[in-house]
């Protein structure tokens, strides 16, 4: 049975044949099991099939809420190969709910070649909303909201790493990530380096669980400050900082250290010492330099400098 949204926002069902079959993406609980809507719950129950990440994980949920549904697996390693015969099965007439394990579907989790793929055969697709973690974190971080860029997760290999970071280092907006347990100390490191110490960071674990915590702080003070890493996180980073570029203070250490050392060894020592991305301090110390502070003039970059070119 195809059911479709009526026109006061609940799902009903139209019929069988009447309309081609309908996807919809159902947010579901980031913990705590009781954060399932009622629209949620009506179409899950209502859909043919529930296409979810883990069938045992989304089937306690069901359980939970005394929700009978036939559920069929799609997850990362075989999304490719499951997608054209959903898409199949939509346009014969066939009702699909697409969820993940937590969450909003698509958002650091399988989903996008589906909704891809049912867009492109014109298939009707409704959202169904809910929790999202990223924005759950976000919301209670106290940190500017008007503008923020959502990154996911950071690359695992520590090179590709280091290059997000270095090109989100002069970004104004808030950031926000999301990090495994096992590397998140790694991750909060960091960004330390790239970002300076003194930038803003909330670190949300286990958002709308019995653990759940939020800890405001420094990036400084962060790898130190989590406790023992555990549970999922979210990473809320304050932007770059749309006053003065580098405060005062760091710009006389800046000065001091230029008076004695070379531009590249006083420019790393400047932004140790005070905190400042090293990307703007670099770009003060060239400025200095065309006001008469000796010093090589060496590569540009919020991390450490390569002398291999590479």
């Amino acid at each position: 049975m195809s059911i479709s949204p009526g026109r006061d926002g609940s799902a009903i069902a139209p019929g069988p044949g009447t309309l081609p079959g309908t996807l919809y993406v159902v947010a579901t609980p980031i913990g705590n099991l009781a954060d399932l809507g009622e629209r949620a719950k009506a179409v899950l129950g209502e859909v043919d099939v529930v296409a979810a990440e883990d069938t045992r994980h989304t089937r306690r949920l069901l359980d939970r809420h005394g929700i009978p549904a036939r559920l069929e697996s799609l997850h990362e390693h075989n999304e490719r190969r499951r997608v054209p015969g959903i898409v199949f099965r939509l346009r014969e007439g066939t009702s699909f709910a697409l969820v993940s394990d937590s969450g909003t579907p698509l958002v650091s989790d399988p989903g996008y070649l589906l909704v891809r793929a049912a867009a492109e055969a014109n298939v009707p697709i409704v959202p169904i909303p809910g929790p999202s973690a990223f924005l759950c974190a976000l919301s209670v971080s106290g940190l500017p909201v008007d503008r923020f860029a959502f990154e996911g997760f950071l690359p695992a290999a520590r090179g590709a790493r280091d290059a997000r970071l270095e090109a989100l280092c002069d970004d104004p907006r808030t950031l926000v990530f999301h990090e495994a347990p096992h590397r998140v100390v790694a991750s909060l490191e960091a960004m330390g380096a790239a970002f300076g110490g003194a930038r803003r960071i909330v670190v949300a674990r286990e958002l709308t669980k019995r653990h759940e915590s939020l800890v405001r702080t420094t990036l400084s003070e962060a790898p130190s400050g989590i406790g023992k890493p555990r549970g999922e996180y979210v990473l809320v980073v304050e932007g770059r900082p749309r006053t003065r570029e580098v405060p005062a203070a760091a710009e006389r250490t800046l000065d001091v250290l230029l008076e004695s050392l070379p531009l590249r060894q006083a420019v790393d020592l400047a932004a140790r010492a005070t905190g400042v991305p090293r990307k703007r301090m670099y770009r003060l110390a060239l400025a200095r330099r065309e006001e008469g502070y000796p010093g090589p003039v060496e590569s540009t970059g919020c991390g450490p400098e390569r002398r291999d070119g590479n």
